[in-house]
């Protein structure tokens, strides 16, 4: 396998949540394309497996778990199953992560009049459960895998702009991407006498199967929201995966990072830098 960044990962095990979703696939295949061994989780099975039998395809070594980061036992037993396949856990990407219907609006700002669904149209249900899959899915995760970690383990957490800068429309992601960011820096804290780097990567606007209907017509064109997303992206363009390759490895390599701990990185095409005048 080819890698685009000179990563020598040889001899680690890296386990990825989400490793089935557009990002994560990315993620595996980066790390696996790296030297890394990598575990692939999914909640079904066969998601997962698509992305570990690419890998393998491909030269590198990977395998497929079945594990929600909700359910506590699950995961636990993907990380008997692990250690014992493959090593244990010095690299953890918690990638799992999304939205949910009762945490978003369907409006940009309120109008009494309006019959469209606002923020007192949201539901508790749907805020928690963005909360619980964003939050609490890499709180877990963190616990499970973190606790095993030698020195020079390393714990990459995926927040999002709209961390930074809350979006419209999707106050429960905001708020929750907001929470990883800042429980990453307390993890950093945390961990830092035990040799544990914990970081973040902020990815800007990247067009995935979560968010294409809000983005593209059917006729594939973008809509009103994706245009103005466009405005204010300086570069112009959406993200693709490979474009957080190279900050995963870099985050991921002792020997290039090993002072760094407790950052949120943006990679958003300098959207966050943009005043939009």
């Amino acid at each position: 396998m080819k890698s685009t960044f000179q990563t020598d990962l040889s001899g680690k095990t890296a386990v990825v949540t989400g490793g089935s979703g557009v990002l994560g696939r990315g993620f595996a295949k980066a790390l696996a394309a790296s030297g890394a061994h990598v575990a692939v989780l999914g909640r079904r099975h066969e998601a997962a497996e698509k992305t570990a039998a690419d890998i393998r395809a491909d030269g590198g070594t990977a395998r497929a778990y079945a594990a929600d980061v909700l359910d506590w036992d699950s995961m636990a037993e993907a990380k008997r199953a692990i250690h014992e396949q493959l090593g244990p856990c010095s690299i953890l990407i918690n990638g799992v992560g999304g939205n949910h219907p009762g945490g978003t609006t369907e409006v940009e700002s309120f109008a009494s009049e309006e019959p469209s669904r606002s923020f007192f149209d949201l539901s508790t249900e749907g805020v928690s459960a963005v909360f619980d899959l964003n939050f609490l899915g890499t709180f877990q995760a963190s616990q499970i895998f973190g606790r095993d970690m030698n020195r020079g383990g390393t714990i990459i957490n995926i927040s999002s702009m709209s961390a930074f800068t809350p979006l419209t429309k999707i106050p429960a992601y905001s708020g929750a991407k907001a929470a990883v960011s800042n429980f990453t820096q307390w993890l950093a804290v945390h961990l830092a006498k035990a040799g544990i780097r914990v970081n973040a990567i902020a990815p800007g606007f990247f067009l995935t199967e979560q968010n294409r209907q809000l983005l593209t017509n059917p006729d594939g064109t973008y809509t009103d929201r994706a245009e103005k997303i466009l405005s204010q992206t300086p570069l112009g363009r959406f993200g693709i995966p490979d474009d957080l390759t190279g900050t995963l490895l870099w985050l991921t390599c002792e020997e290039a990072s090993r002072f760094v701990t407790g950052t949120v990185i943006p990679v958003d095409g300098g959207f966050s830098a943009y005043s939009g005048v």
